[in-house]
């Protein structure tokens, strides 16, 4: 499914990924995270948010299912996954894309993406939070 009503782009580590805005909350600045045991090598910790203990996941571990890096960004982006708010830590929020994505091609090993965006940098991949975030949600409940 390609997502049509636009994607936030940020970039995490040295790749730039778009979040779909209609799973966006807001971008903010993260204020400390408190380290919690997990399973998920991606999770950072959690962090209060709006009155809330919110879980923090840095996105690019995520993605390459890696360890968090040892720096740790300021800058969130609040996403909603399946009812649950989750902040995703990342270096930079850079723009917003509007319109439908291209199709991933057949050959492409992109197991995250919905979706291909052309700018002027090269192809985006447009991610599908939803299943990022059934295996976060998996392995946090393990």
């Amino acid at each position: 499914m390609i997502r049509s009503t636009g994607h936030l782009l940020v970039r995490t580590g040295s790749r730039v990924v778009g979040l779909p805005l209609d799973q966006v909350v807001e971008v903010l600045d993260l204020g400390p995270a408190f380290p919690v045991p997990s399973l998920e090598s991606s999770f950072r910790g959690v962090a209060m948010v709006r009155g809330r203990i919110l879980p923090v996941v840095h996105l690019g571990a995520l993605l390459d299912g890696t360890a968090c890096p040892a720096q740790r960004s300021d800058i969130g982006v609040l996403v909603e996954l399946a009812g649950r708010r989750v902040c995703l830590e990342v270096d930079e929020a850079e723009s917003v894309l509007y319109g439908a994505g291209l199709p991933v091609p057949g050959a492409a090993t992109l197991p995250w993406a919905t979706g291909l965006a052309r700018t002027p940098g090269g192809l985006i991949p447009l991610l599908d939070l939803a299943a990022l975030g059934a295996r976060f949600m998996e392995a946090s409940a393990a």
